[in-house]
């Protein structure tokens, strides 16, 4: 990469800005407090930051990617918040749905934009020159890793390590790990910071990263010690729901079930969900969502907390009141359950993931084969094989399906980005 540009570049920039020179798109410039005069045959490198960032914000998605390798220059005003903001005003981001896998040594993505793709887009990202992605290394510290978002950038949480990818320039570079091992825990971002909990034997510590910072920290201590957990947040709460008890003085990662009064232990924390305050530091009131049930996934958008929750050989799809400004807070509501076979019992084989993409919730079948399991119960319904994934639509009221997940991708991890 080099440290400035030269008049080619500005070329490209304007190809990529006009495409057509005959019916050009209408331009609405952002003020830029002062009108700057430039002098004849002036280069891009000669352009004022603020004349630059408005002719890089309008370049389309597909040449994101090449921005940063120009120089320098380039690569820091992509990563400035005015650059995201201008995107942000030309009307350019659109929320993605990311579905994240991890194989041995490589990073797959397939992203899926509701309402304007028809099928998925895959990408593989292979990083190096790092010990973390050493061949035999990297699928074991990943493998059951949690996604986090905080503005285009994924962040992959593994065991002991954590990837910051990029989804604009399909950068993927390394993060400082969390203080203590985990698996399957819950991970959500509340106010630009990254919070996680639960999968951990050792302690019930929860950790808060600070990206600005690349460090991690012990902020409290869990209520429960979940296993399998599932995070999300909503106006300033970090919620832990369901999951497994990890019982036994040893640390051993175990459901206690021997003895009514365990079984009744491992139903609590299976079907609740306890609630951190990041703001005061402090744990509200632990809810529990009606009628029992194991949580299969969750997730938050809109001010609600959306939960799937198997009740032996029956669905039921709730909403949580998270807002804690308005009058309804903590009510629940049950609504439409989503279209998958009647008396059919989820089993560990079948893992759902759930994304809130602004007033939809996205369902998607990250592992097993629904189909299967007609199968093994001696029933003929066909059509619900692996990668299957459904749309509600929360104002509707109504499910829908979409684009099934890609055969490549498979154990993945989901998540929504605007990008």
């Amino acid at each position: 990469m080099s440290d400035s540009c030269n008049s080619r570049h500005f070329s490209w920039l304007m190809k990529s800005c006009f495409p057509n020179n005959q019916h050009p798109p209408p331009h609405h410039p952002t003020p830029i407090g002062t009108t700057t005069i430039l002098p004849t045959g002036t280069t891009i490198a000669e352009l004022p930051d603020d004349l630059l960032l408005e002719c890089l914000s309008r370049v389309t998605h597909s040449s994101l990617p090449s921005l940063p390798l120009v120089c320098c220059r380039w690569s820091l005003l992509l990563d400035s918040p005015t650059f995201h903001l201008l995107r942000h005003r030309n009307n350019l981001l659109r929320l993605t749905l990311f579905a994240v896998s991890v194989s041995d040594g490589a990073l797959c993505t397939a992203s899926y934009r509701l309402n304007n793709d028809c099928s998925w887009k895959i990408c593989s990202f292979t990083p190096a020159n790092d010990p973390v992605f050493e061949h035999g290394c990297f699928y074991s510290l990943f493998s059951h890793s949690r996604l986090s978002v905080i503005g285009r950038k994924i962040y992959v949480i593994g065991r002991t390590a954590m990837l910051r990818c990029d989804t604009w320039t399909g950068l993927v570079v390394p993060r400082q790990g969390p203080v203590f091992p985990r698996k399957k825990f819950a991970a959500a971002v509340v106010g630009g910071k990254i919070y996680v909990a639960g999968g951990c034997a050792r302690a019930a510590a929860v950790e808060e990263y600070d990206p600005s910072t690349d460090t991690w920290s012990v902020v409290a201590k869990a209520p429960r010690k979940r296993y399998g957990c599932v995070g999300a947040s909503v106006d300033g709460v970090f919620y832990v729901i369901g999951g497994l008890k990890l019982g036994g003085a040893a640390g051993n990662e175990m459901l206690v079930a021997r003895g009514s009064r365990a079984s009744d232990a491992a139903h609590v924390y299976a079907s609740s969900m306890d609630l951190y305050d990041t703001v005061n530091g402090v744990w509200l009131k632990s809810r529990s969502v009606p009628g029992g049930g194991c949580v299969v996934a969750a997730c938050a958008t809109a001010g609600e907390i959306y939960v799937l929750s198997s009740h032996a050989v029956e669905l039921s799809f709730w909403k949580f009141n998270g807002s804690r400004k308005s009058t309804g807070f903590g009510d629940w509501c049950r609504i439409k359950s989503p279209p998958l076979p009647a008396q059919v019992r989820l089993d560990s084989t079948v893992r759902f993931s759930c994304v809130g993409i602004g007033e939809k919730v996205v369902l998607v079948q990250v592992n097993g084969c629904i189909d299967d399991l007609l199968r093994r119960s001696g029933r003929i319904e066909r059509g619900m094989k692996e990668g299957l994934v459904l749309v509600y639509d929360c104002v509707a009221g109504e499910w829908n399906r979409a684009a099934d997940l890609p055969e490549v991708i498979r154990r993945s991890a989901c998540v929504c980005v605007e990008c």
